[in-house]
């Protein structure tokens, strides 16, 4: 797949770190930094930090599986968005180059917090970033062996949750983990749908997500299990923090509407509004959390 002779713009380069996926990095931090509140914890210079090191690695994470997945082939039938390295925009150093300068600040944010919470961050961070190369990097990448929706609960999930609020607070609270497991479930939710729209090419290319081994019908009935966690965990939280917290089932009319392309069976590019619409939708779900738990520091409800 070409684009001819035309060179790269910056918007291509934005395209290719894909934005609707940055709530997955920023929703975490939100909640994580929520779950340190509740616990009189934050510290916003620490969840600042924290929120470099996650948009960081899913810059990252993003720029090398365009450079990964292009080199293989495996973007060279695709109805997502302009893959610059499969479409031949950019050479493919330069995406690689791309993806390490964004892990290098990663690294930079996360030893900054390392200094100023515990020495073990650095090896848990060196961890985040092999696993962000290594999804379609290498030779035996895990993402095409169906664990790509496990990491992505694992690493934007439980570690950035509970890692959040472990760098203001010094610990891991009972919500923190609910609110970790919420928002990994939605986060994996998006790379999910994302994988279900590649279906096709995926499996023409060799390439095992997931949804591959799932199959359309499978991957459709998992999905709104995925999706809907967030809802499910609200009134969790409320007993485990503040009844403030019912306040997240807000979002269900927006996650409804995100997600009537896949229970409705659409496919292909008809799939990809719903990568941002569930995206904002837990965005919306991490700062409703967030301002729960500052509304239970200024207007405490009885328990």
């Amino acid at each position: 797949m070409t684009e001819g002779t035309r060179t790269a713009t910056a918007a291509d380069w934005l395209e290719a770190a894909r934005p609707h996926t940055w709530a997955n990095a920023f929703a975490p931090v939100l909640a994580g930094t929520a779950a340190a509140m509740l616990g009189d914890g934050a510290r916003p210079g620490r969840a600042v930090l924290a929120g470099i090191v996650a948009w960081a690695l899913i810059i990252g994470v993003n720029y090398a599986n365009d450079y990964s997945d292009g080199i293989r082939g495996t973007d060279d039938d695709r109805s997502g968005p302009l893959r610059i390295t499969g479409s031949g925009l950019v050479a493919p150093g330069r995406v690689k180059a791309a993806a390490f300068a964004a892990f290098g600040l990663a690294a930079v944010a996360g030893c900054a917090l390392a200094a100023l919470a515990a020495w073990w961050l650095i090896p848990l961070g060196a961890v985040c970033i092999l696993a962000a190369w290594f999804y379609t990097g290498g030779r035996r990448p895990y993402g095409y062996r169906g664990l790509g929706e496990a990491a992505v609960f694992v690493f934007f999930g439980l570690v950035a949750v509970c890692g959040t609020e472990f760098v203001q607070a010094g610990r891991v609270s009972p919500a923190g983990l609910v609110a970790a497991v919420a928002v990994g479930a939605i986060s994996a939710s998006v790379n999910l749908v994302n994988n279900l729209r590649d279906i096709p090419s995926d499996a023409a290319a060799g390439k095992r997500t997931l949804a591959v081994a799932l199959g359309d019908a499978g991957t459709r009935r998992l999905w709104p299990v995925l999706a809907a966690a967030p809802l499910a965990a609200a009134p969790v939280l409320a007993v485990l923090g503040t009844w403030w917290a019912l306040g997240c089932l807000a979002v269900a009319p927006a996650l409804a509407r995100a997600a009537r392309p896949v229970l409705r069976g659409a496919g292909g590019a008809a799939l990809i509004p719903v990568l941002g619409g569930v995206g904002r939708a837990m965005l919306a779900w991490s700062a409703l959390l967030l301002t729960a738990a500052a509304l239970h520091q200024a207007l405490p409800l009885p328990a």
